[in-house]
């Protein structure tokens, strides 16, 4: 399992109804079904991932996300997870909104363009970067909405959200020193635990 599947895989407790969007090959939810007893469902798009999850005993839904979550009550679920997929959507605000909506945390993993390399590479080159977290050339990425660390917790605050975790990294999703003094120079990539305003206290 990848290292940010690891920590997410972590941070959801026994038992708990998880949507997990672009769940990808299934593999988180799988695990979660096996280890922590979750029920859980995946949305995703790529017809080879919705094979792979349906191979895994997954509870797949053939949904693009930038459609929305109309198809889910408020607070069906316990953990919305999204794993690399914020940076690809339409409309990465309303999709929070949503995810908060159907459920009162999410877990969102995402790349960090404010990363010291990123800053050299454009500085220096004049180009968009290409990285481990940033792999494609700017004519052929699905990525349409690069942020930072500062631009997503500054989102959160105006939705009213509360940050209660951090986990910031190198592109393998390995902490190290310097990105936890200073995450939005230092830090790849970031998974952050969010929930609503009126989370409970143990949430915090």
């Amino acid at each position: 399992m990848r290292n940010d599947l690891a920590q997410i895989h972590d941070w959801i407790p026994e038992g708990a109804r998880v949507l997990d969007l672009a769940c990808g090959d299934g593999t988180l939810l799988a695990s979660l079904k096996e280890t922590k007893q979750v029920f859980g469902y995946g949305l995703e798009i790529d017809p080879d991932n919705i094979s792979a999850c349906i191979a895994r005993g997954v509870n797949v839904i053939e949904q693009n996300v930038d459609d929305g979550l109309a198809n889910f009550a408020d607070d069906t679920f316990d953990r919305v997870v999204m794993s690399q997929a914020l940076q690809v959507l339409r409309r990465p605000d309303r999709a929070l909104e949503e995810m908060m909506r159907v459920s009162r945390e999410a877990i969102i993993t995402f790349p960090n363009f404010a990363y010291w390399r990123h800053r050299l590479h454009l500085g220096m080159k004049g180009r968009m970067p290409v990285s481990k977290s940033l792999p494609h050339a700017w004519y052929d990425t699905p990525n349409i909405h690069l942020s930072t660390f500062a631009d997503f917790e500054r989102l959160c605050r105006a939705q009213g959200l509360k940050i209660i975790d951090r986990a910031v990294g190198n592109g393998d999703h390995e902490p190290h020193p310097a990105a936890t003094w200073w995450p939005n120079l230092f830090g790849e990539v970031a998974i952050f635990r969010v929930c609503r305003d009126n989370c409970p206290p143990d949430q915090r």
